[in-house]
């Protein structure tokens, strides 16, 4: 992964843990402006809510006013973020969002933040807790980073279908929306 690829994960991460916290503050303080809430509050946040919002985001950002053209577009962009939530940050920075003050361990409880670790990067990060000999972590390093390119290559594959049905200038803006590359 690039490093500027790796920037805007980042930062979008970051925007989704600020905007998380906010729509959190807001819950609890009437939808009214702001006020403390931020991490600690997190049990009125509404994922689905949020997931609307950027969606309507998102809509009015591509200029997007007919219904029928927007049902039609709308899985498309779907299968695109959910193909980057699933390559995600790499094991390393979603692990490093979730230990933030959970319950529990490493992953554990509902202290964290970022995409459930994959089958492949959880085996891995035993093998390096459990200090496995070198053949077994590098078999597990092998099946992790093929597991990591076919998810690479399901988030070209859905960018490719959606930037069949964009416009330029609807390209255009979801590049710099992320959604494209």
């Amino acid at each position: 992964m690039k490093l500027n690829q790796l920037l805007t994960i980042c930062g979008v991460a970051a925007a989704l843990m600020l905007g998380a916290g906010t729509v959190s503050a807001q819950n609890e303080n009437g939808g009214g402006g702001g006020g403390g809430g931020g991490f600690r509050n997190r049990g009125n946040f509404d994922p689905a809510q949020f997931q609307q919002r950027m969606m309507e985001n998102v809509r009015d950002q591509l200029g997007f006013t007919n219904d029928t053209d927007w049902n039609a577009v709308q899985p498309l962009i779907q299968k695109v973020m959910d193909a980057r939530r699933d390559v995600g940050f790499g094991a390393g920075m979603g692990r490093m969002f979730r230990n933030r003050g959970g319950n529990g361990g490493p992953g554990g409880g509902r202290g964290g933040f970022g995409p459930q670790p994959s089958p492949e990067a959880e085996a891995l990060q035993n093998a390096i807790d459990a200090n496995a000999p070198k053949d077994q972590i590098k078999d597990l390093l092998k099946k992790y980073e093929a597991s990591q390119k076919a998810k690479q290559a399901k988030l070209v594959q859905a960018q490719e279908d959606l930037r069949k049905v964009l416009t330029v200038k609807q390209e255009a803006q979801a590049t710099l929306l992320g959604l494209l590359e």
